[in-house]
């Protein structure tokens, strides 16, 4: 079977603006809006439930059935229940939060198996800010962004993720400087705006949404506004 398209999100997961780009990944797929808000865990019950809302007002704006998968650790990664709720996905979805907890918790356990295989199946998967990094071979934690080890998921490894690129400098101003010293040779660093996604993959991009897509070098910025075409090596 045909893997499904990838989403790279910076920012707007489960909110309306970003509904034509959710229903577009789901549509002609499994109606099944699988959702893991782990990355937002370390914040607690609160931020997880506001996480578990949007996504269900997002489901019923598209029409679809909202799956909750509520992994918080990793224990719960390794559940075979949560797992098993993966299977006949259309969509499944890592919002935002710490890109390194994702990865850390969901890294070689049963439930990222089973992404991984519904993904190869066919269904669109997507991640935002902190989902966006840990779908690359990089997601430090905010505070150790010059951190040398690859600490990410891997599933496009030839590319890193800069979310929320149009304020993302005001807020860490070292970000990029620091991602581009430590970026390897033969992958490329990418700005995502907020409200933006780059769809496709594993090498072929459309920029969708309402800002661009920047690919960021030393000394250069290429902008890729929406509905622009992309590769990536």
């Amino acid at each position: 079977m045909t893997a499904g398209p990838i989403a790279l999100v910076g920012s707007g997961e489960y909110l309306a603006v970003m509904a034509e780009i959710e229903g577009a990944l789901i549509a002609g797929r499994a109606p099944r809006y699988v959702q893991l808000a782990t990355a937002a865990a370390p914040e607690g019950d609160e931020s997880l439930a506001r996480w578990h809302r949007l996504g269900r007002e997002q489901a019923e704006r598209l029409g679809v059935e909202q799956v909750i998968v509520d992994v918080r650790d990793r224990a719960d990664a390794d559940d075979p229940a949560h797992a098993a709720a993966i299977e006949g996905a259309g969509l499944v979805y890592l919002s935002g939060g710490n890109p390194a907890y994702l990865a850390e918790t969901l890294r070689d356990t049963a439930v990222w198996r089973a992404i991984v295989d519904a993904h190869a199946g066919g269904a669109a998967l997507a991640g935002c800010s902190a989902g966006a990094m840990a779908l690359s071979d990089w997601a430090p934690r905010m505070r150790e962004l010059n951190a040398v080890e690859p600490t990410g998921l891997g599933l496009v490894p030839h590319v890193r993720v800069i979310p929320h690129f149009d304020r993302m400098l005001s807020w860490v101003p070292d970000v990029l400087r620091n991602a581009l010293l430590r970026l390897p040779e033969g992958s490329t660093l990418l700005g995502i705006d907020e409200d933006t996604a780059l769809v496709g993959g594993p090498h072929e991009w459309t920029v969708q949404g309402r800002q661009s897509v920047w690919v960021l070098g030393h000394g250069h910025r290429q902008e890729h506004p929406s509905g622009s075409t992309l590769t990536t090596p």
